[in-house]
């Protein structure tokens, strides 16, 4: 799971529209604050989770699957915060109902194989173990905007 950072940022700067697979409305979990981000930097995120469906998140009605989503939305992206096991019906739902889908992201500590190889043979680009909001922080330069990687050494000794 090498991915370059040119093949990283085509992507993220390709991508309008993302299914969140996950989604929590609580803002201290992952999916919640990633979602946000991710609507602050102009992409429209569509959150799925049966538990929340018919909420309102960032300007959004949460779906209760991938399939709930109207087809209008013209989703390519799903992003995956769901455990390994349950990655194959997600991915087999997305390439069965959402037909502008290019691309399918896991996050960390989220991978499968077979489900990688099902969605690349479908023509699908596929992202494994990686949280789309800290590549887009690391690629276009906002983690120096939190003090992080400035390349600068503070501290003397």
């Amino acid at each position: 799971m090498d991915y370059t950072d040119a093949h990283l940022s085509q992507i993220l700067k390709t991508t309008k529209v993302i299914a969140c697979v996950g989604v929590s409305t609580n803002p201290v979990r992952p999916s919640y604050y990633v979602a946000r981000y991710l609507t602050l930097k102009g992409y429209t995120v569509i959150g799925v989770n049966p538990g929340h469906a018919g909420k309102m998140l960032f300007g959004q009605t949460i779906a209760a699957s991938l399939s709930d989503i109207p087809h209008t939305a013209q989703v390519d992206m799903v992003d995956i915060f769901r455990r390994p096991d349950a990655v194959p019906p997600i991915v087999d739902e997305a390439l069965d109902v959402l037909p502008q889908l290019r691309t399918i992201w896991m996050q960390i500590g989220v991978f499968h194989p077979e489900a990688t190889e099902h969605a690349e043979a479908a023509g699908k680009v596929v992202i494994q173990d990686r949280c789309p909001k800290i590549e887009y922080q690391r690629l276009f330069g906002e983690l120096r905007m939190g003090g992080f990687n400035t390349g600068v050494i503070s501290s003397k000794l």
